[in-house]
C-alpha cells in the first residue's frame, strides 16, 4: 500500500505506471487531484482519528485481497500450464509401445516436469521362488551426463522391498516419500539413505521425491524417483557446497507433478505391457497359421518363411538404394512388421484347397492313374507277344505325358494312343484311354486342369477373407490387403481382381517378387523343376520388361543380392 501526499508527488514517476496490485491512497487534496483515477482511496476529506484509521484498515484489507487474487491468478496460470504439460506427456507416452523407449521418456519427461537434476525408474522384478525386488531400469542425471558410459555393462543391484531404503519404503507403504536432505533424515523417518552411488560417481543427493507406481488394480509396478530439485543453473551437483547453492526442496507444486507423472507412467507401462502381450498373441497366431499351411502341403513347407525373409530383406534393400524411383522410400518399424506378417500369411487360404489338388504332382489324379495302370495290365494279358511292343510304346507315351513337363509331341501321340482299342473281358471294345483321362493328360503345362487351377487360385480370395477376421491392431491393419494382391501383375494380367499398377501398393509389389523368386528356385515341388537363381532373375527381369513386375524393385533385388539369404546349400 502506498500513501501519497504533496511532498511525495514530485518524487514519483508517472503515477499510471504504478502496478495495479499496489493500493494507492491519496493523503491530501493535492495528491488526490494529481493521482486522479489511480487513487484507490482518499483521506483528504476525512477528519483525523478513527475515520482515517478505518479508511487505512480498508486499504490494507483491499491490498491483501488484491495480493491473494494475484497469487491465485498466478497459481491458476501455473496449474493450467502444468495440466497442459501433463496432457502432452500423457499423449506422448500413451503412443509409445517400445518398452525401452517408453521407460527412457518417462524418466526424461518426469525430470523436466519436477525441475529435477536426476530421475530414476525402478521396476518390480518377480522371480519364481524368490522375493520380489526393485530392479533399476533407467537412470538419467544431468550432473552425470556420461552415466551410461561409466556404468558400462554393469547393472545396478536390485533393491529389496523393505524399509531400509527410501525407494523400498515408498514401494512397501504405497505412499510417496519427500526428503529435503537425504544426509540429515529425521530420527523417526523409518528408512535410511544409501550413499554408495554418490561415492562412486561423485554426486550429492540432497532433496528427493520417491513415488510408487500402481496399476489399475493397485498392484505395484515400480517406483519413480526424482533427485535434487534445482535452480536453473548448469553447474553439476557434485558436493554439499553445490547442493547448498543450487538444490531446492520439493514444494507442493513439484510434488503434485511428480505424483501425476507416476500415475501417467504406471498407465503407460501397463499399456505397453498389454500391447506387448497382444503382439505375442499375434506372433503365436501367425506361427500356428504358417505351421498349418506347411502341414497341409509338405511339398512347399518353408515357402512362407522364405518369402517373408526375402520380402523384408528386399524392403530394407529398397530403403537403402540411392537411385531410381524408390530412393526416398522408408518404412516404419510397424510397416515392416506388417509386411512381414503379410508375407508369412500370404498362402493361408490354401488350407481350404483339396489335398488332391494342392499336392497334385502328376496330371492324372491318383485314382485315374491306378485305373489306367490296371487297364494296361489287362491289355498286356490279352495282347499277343508279337504286338506287345506297340502296347509298351503306348504305355510309355502315357507315362511321359503324365509328368508336369511332358514332351512337346505328347498331345498328338496321345490322340493316337486314344484311338487304340482292345477287347474287354465280356467281349466289348474298349479304348486305351477314356475322354476323361485324355483330358488330364493333354494339360499343356503343369499338372492342373482349368477347374483345378481355379481352385488353387481361390486361395488368394480365401486368404483375404480369413485375414479380415483377425482383429489386427491399427499398425497392422493393411496385412489382409498386402497379402490379397500377391498374384496381381502391374499390367492387369494377374488374379483375382486384375489390378493395374497404380492400384498395387509397393509392399504388395515387393511380396510378389519374393513369392515368384522362391517358387521358381524351390526344389521341393513335385509338379515342377527348380531353376537356378540366375535363371530365376532372368525370368523376373523379363516379366519386368513386359510391365508385369516392378522393374525398379527387380533391379534392387538383383543389385543387392538379398535373394541369397533364402537359397539352400546345394
Amino acid at each position: 500500500m502506498l500513501i501519497v501526499d504533496a511532498s511525495l508527488l514530485s518524487r514519483l514517476p508517472d503515477v499510471q505506471r504504478i502496478h495495479r496490485d499496489v493500493i494507492v491512497v491519496a493523503a491530501d487534496d493535492a495528491s488526490e487531484e494529481a493521482l486522479g483515477d489511480r487513487a484507490d482511496l482518499s483521506l483528504s476529506h476525512l477528519p483525523e482519528g478513527t475515520p482515517r484509521q478505518r479508511q487505512l484498515r480498508a486499504a490494507c484489507r483491499l491490498s491483501v485481497t488484491r495480493a491473494l487474487a494475484a497469487q491465485r491468478r498466478h497459481d491458476l496460470t501455473c496449474t493450467k500450464h502444468d495440466i497442459h504439460k501433463l496432457n502432452q506427456v500423457a499423449i506422448d507416452l500413451m503412443h509409445e509401445h517400445d518398452r525401452d523407449v517408453l521407460l527412457r521418456r518417462i524418466v526424461e519427461r518426469g525430470k523436466k516436469l519436477t525441475e529435477s537434476d536426476g530421475s530414476c525408474l525402478f521396476l518390480i522384478e518377480r522371480v519364481d521362488g524368490q522375493e520380489d525386488r526393485l530392479r533399476p531400469a533407467v537412470y538419467d542425471i544431468d550432473s552425470i551426463p556420461d552415466l551410461d558410459e561409466r556404468m558400462g555393462t554393469r547393472s545396478p543391484p536390485p533393491l529389496p522391498l523393505d524399509h531400509k531404503s527410501i525407494i523400498g519404503h515408498a514401494a512397501v507403504t504405497g505412499e510417496h516419500v519427500v526428503v529435503d536432505d537425504a544426509y540429515h533424515l529425521p530420527p523417526n523417518a523409518g528408512f535410511q539413505s544409501n550413499i554408495d552411488f554418490e561415492k562412486e560417481f561423485h554426486y550429492h543427493t540432497r532433496s528427493l521425491l520417491a513415488v510408487p507406481m500402481l496399476d489399475q488394480r493397485d498392484a505395484l509396478i515400480g517406483v519413480l524417483a526424482f533427485v535434487n530439485r534445482r535452480r536453473p543453473h548448469p553447474a553439476p551437483i557434485s558436493d554439499s557446497e553445490a547442493a547448498d547453492r543450487y538444490v531446492l526442496p520439493y514444494n507442493r507444486r513439484t510434488i503434485r507433478l511428480g505424483l501425476s507423472m507416476a500415475s501417467i507412467a504406471a498407465v503407460s507401462i501397463e499399456n505397453a505391457q498389454l500391447y506387448s502381450q497382444v503382439e505375442q498373441i499375434l506372433d503365436r497366431l501367425v506361427t500356428a497359421a504358417v505351421t498349418a499351411i506347411d502341414q497341409r502341403d509338405p511339398s512347399t513347407a518353408g515357402h512362407s518363411e522364405r518369402v517373408a525373409t526375402l520380402t523384408t530383406a528386399l524392403a530394407k534393400a529398397a530403403e537403402r538404394t540411392s537411385t531410381g524411383r524408390y530412393r526416398d522410400l522408408r518404412f516404419t518399424s510397424g510397416q515392416m512388421r506388417e509386411l512381414h506378417y503379410a508375407a508369412l500369411l500370404h498362402d493361408l487360404g490354401k488350407v481350404t484347397v483339396r489335398e488332391r489338388v494342392l499336392m497334385k504332382g502328376q496330371k492324372l489324379p491318383p485314382e485315374l492313374w491306378e485305373r489306367v495302370a490296371c487297364r494296361f495290365s489287362m491289355i498286356r494279358a490279352v495282347t499277343p507277344p508279337s504286338d506287345r511292343a506297340e502296347v509298351e510304346r503306348c504305355w510309355d507315351t502315357i507315362r511321359d505325358a503324365n509328368e508336369p513337363m511332358s514332351p512337346p509331341e505328347a498331345p498328338a501321340t496321345l490322340d493316337a494312343v486314344a484311338r487304340h482299342t482292345f477287347r474287354g473281358s465280356e467281349g466289348q471294345t474298349l479304348p486305351y484311354l477314356t475322354p476323361e483321362e485324355l483330358h488330364y493328360l493333354r494339360i499343356p503345362r503343369g499338372t492342373l486342369d482349368e477347374q483345378e487351377r481355379l481352385e488353387i487360385e481361390s486361395h488368394v480370395e480365401n486368404t483375404y477373407q480369413y485375414l479380415l477376421q483377425i482383429p489386427w491392431t491399427d499398425d497392422l491393419k493393411n496385412v489382409p490387403t498386402i497379402a490379397y494382391g500377391h498374384h496381381e501383375k502391374l499390367d492387369g494380367s494377374g488374379y483375382p481382381r486384375g489390378l493395374l499398377g497404380p492400384e498395387i501398393s509397393v509392399q504388395t509389389r515387393i511380396l510378389t517378387i519374393a513369392d515368384i523368386f522362391d517358387a521358381l528356385t524351390a526344389s521341393d515341388r513335385p509338379y515342377k523343376y527348380a531353376v537356378t537363381p540366375e535363371r530365376a532373375l532372368d525370368i523376373l527381369r523379363a516379366e519386368a520388361r513386359t510391365g508385369m513386375l516392378d522393374a525398379d524393385l527387380v533391379d534392387v533385388l538383383v543389385r543387392s543380392q538379398v535373394y541369397r539369404r533364402i537359397l539352400r546349400p546345394t
